[in-house]
C-alpha cells in the first residue's frame, strides 16, 4: 500500500546532512596523498611495476593541483570573496559547533 505524500510545488525536496565524518575533507586528502605515494614509490623500488611509474606521478601531481586549488578556494571563502566557492568554511571547522549551528 503506497501512502502519498503532500508535495509542496513551491519548494525543493532537501538532502538529508551527511554524517560529521563525510565533512572532515582532510582525512581523504591525506589518504589519497598517501595512496599515490605508496603506488610511486613501488613503481621506483619494483622492477615489474616500471610501467606505473607515469601513472604514479601523474597521480600525484592532480592530487597536489586538486589540494591547491581547494586550499586557494578555502582561503578565498575564509576572507569573503566575491567569487569563492560558497560552504567551504563550513567544512573545516574544528571546534564544537553542531552542523545546525553551522548552517
Amino acid at each position: 500500500m503506497l501512502i502519498a505524500m503532500p508535495v509542496d510545488p513551491d519548494r525543493a525536496p532537501e538532502a538529508p546532512p551527511l554524517p560529521p565524518a563525510l565533512l572532515q575533507v582532510w582525512p581523504f586528502i591525506a589518504l589519497g596523498a598517501l595512496g599515490w605515494l605508496i603506488a610511486a614509490a613501488a613503481a621506483f623500488v619494483v622492477p615489474e611495476l616500471e610501467g606505473w611509474r607515469p601513472v604514479a606521478l601523474a597521480g600525484l601531481g592532480v592530487g597536489l593541483l586538486g589540494t591547491s586549488i581547494f586550499v586557494w578556494q578555502l582561503a578565498a571563502a575564509r576572507r569573503g570573496a566575491r567569487g569563492a566557492q560558497a560552504g567551504l568554511e563550513t567544512y573545516l571547522h574544528h571546534d564544537q559547533t553542531t552542523q545546525e549551528e553551522r548552517w
